[in-house]
């Protein structure tokens, strides 16, 4: 039996084993790209709201260039790192096929408004009935029960080895204290793939961690291409020199708890945040001229350098923390924390002036009332249940064993797109004489 490619319905292991792993692995392919969920994302905020302009990114576009960025590590990885060809355990292995899928699949769960809904549905849960939102976490809703394909109970029913590669955050996220993981009416399952694999308790995969981190190199690279096109990055020395960005900067790594690895401690993070940014900002001038003062070639340009230079120190080491081994930058073969550290500083360079802009920030407070008024309406069963989509509704009263009410009112709302949303908020509580609204009602999605 090969552990790598089992499906959960087949965990007996009767049917596993047939065929290559890359036809399984483009089975799972197959099977995402032509999910609802998957084409939904092309409808769903990255940045800037989905619909803003057809120039920015959405949770689609972000999806398609991690995977990109991934598989090509991957690929280098596979081909010059010997350790990997010796596959001393399933979870210390990288398949390019597997690591393409995860990421593909590593944002369905995001809600609309990105990270706004996914704020307000955590709260607006929390507060009436103790149930957490979350995104990763609802990722595994989607690919183990919402999701639906002919002769499965088990969503998508893909192979372990793309499951446990979406799976970054190895824990169940009910358990007190969890912010990030699994549902455990999902867990369930990735506990039983876990201990099948042999994986220690608490450590990801190879290929989720170089998922994820291909993924962190796309928002440290993408998101700045978007803010310097809708002119929120200005590419001139007043900007990059302005204490007050170069502060906030500072102020949001402290705040960020995922930091602790990149021992900021060690280091003058003043200076370091002042040196990144001057030194971004002569790159641009040095590609602008290049580029004959063209603006979107040198755009394009300076993204692409900094995610080879990115990519191209990817690779693993051992963790002495948790005996198993850690994907991150490395150079002369130790941990470069000095490019993580640089990593960062552009994540939160793209945070600080895209996503607390104060116009962003009034579409975020727009989001929030909209998923508020829309989870009064759909969340007591007695009305709710007239107003949602007869074949939620059959699946609920099917399940609803294990499916509360409130948490069918969390997916539904959480699978709209941006647009959809609106769509649904104004047949509520738009004006009855807005005849734009009116004829849309019959319109399905």
């Amino acid at each position: 039996m090969n552990v790598r490619k089992i499906r959960l319905d087949e965990s007996s292991g009767a049917h596993a084993g047939t065929g290559e792993d890359r036809d399984e692995y483009e089975k799972d392919y197959a099977r995402l790209i032509g999910s609802p969920s998957f084409r939904r994302l092309q409808g769903k905020s990255q940045v800037f709201g989905a619909g803003s302009g057809d120039y920015y990114r959405t949770r689609l576009t972000h999806s398609l260039e991690v995977s990109q960025i991934a598989r090509e590590v991957a690929r280098k990885l596979v081909k010059n790192d010997p350790f990997l060809a010796r596959k001393e355990h399933p979870g210390l292995m990288i398949d390019p096929d597997v690591v393409e899928c995860a990421s593909l699949a590593h944002d369905l769960g995001h809600p609309p408004f990105g990270h706004k809904g996914e704020e307000v549905l955590n709260r607006l849960l929390m507060e009436e009935h103790g149930l957490k939102f979350e995104g990763n976490a609802q990722n595994f809703r989607l690919l183990m029960f919402l999701e639906k394909r002919a002769g499965s109970d088990s969503g998508l029913d893909l192979t372990a080895s793309v499951l446990l590669a979406v799976n970054k955050y190895p824990y169940c996220i009910d358990e007190p204290g969890r912010l990030k993981g699994v549902f455990r009416s999902e867990w369930e399952g990735i506990e039983h793939l876990r201990h099948l694999w042999g994986m220690p308790a608490g450590c990801a995969t190879l290929e989720a961690q170089l998922m994820d981190l291909c993924d962190d190199i796309a928002y440290s690279t993408h998101d700045l291409e978007d803010g310097m096109r809708a002119g929120k990055i200005q590419m001139n020395r007043s900007f990059f020199e302005d204490d007050r960005v170069i502060r906030s900067l500072m102020q949001e790594i402290a705040n960020d708890t995922t930091n602790e690895d990149m021992v900021w401690d060690q280091v003058d993070m003043y200076a370091m945040v002042k040196r990144v940014l001057i030194q971004f900002l002569e790159q641009w001038e040095q590609i602008y001229a290049e580029n004959g003062g063209e603006p979107s070639r040198a755009r394009r340009e300076i993204k692409a350098r900094w995610v080879g230079k990115f990519a191209s120190q990817v690779g693993f080491i051992d963790d002495p923390k948790t005996g198993w081994k850690r994907v991150t930058f490395i150079r002369d073969g130790e941990e470069n924390l000095e490019l993580l550290r640089t990593m960062e500083i552009l994540k939160k360079l793209a945070w600080v002036t895209l996503i607390q802009d104060f116009r962003v920030q009034r579409l975020h407070k727009r989001s929030e009332v909209m998923i508020g008024r829309l989870w009064e309406s759909f969340k007591g069963y007695e009305t709710g249940h007239q107003i949602v989509p007869p074949d939620w509704l059959e699946n609920y009263e099917r399940q609803k064993s294990r499916w509360p009410w409130e948490r069918l009112v969390a997916d539904y709302i959480s699978g709209m797109t941006d647009a959809y949303a609106e769509k649904v908020y104004a047949e509520f509580f738009a004006s009855a004489s807005n005849t734009k609204w009116g004829l849309s009602i019959y319109d399905r999605d």
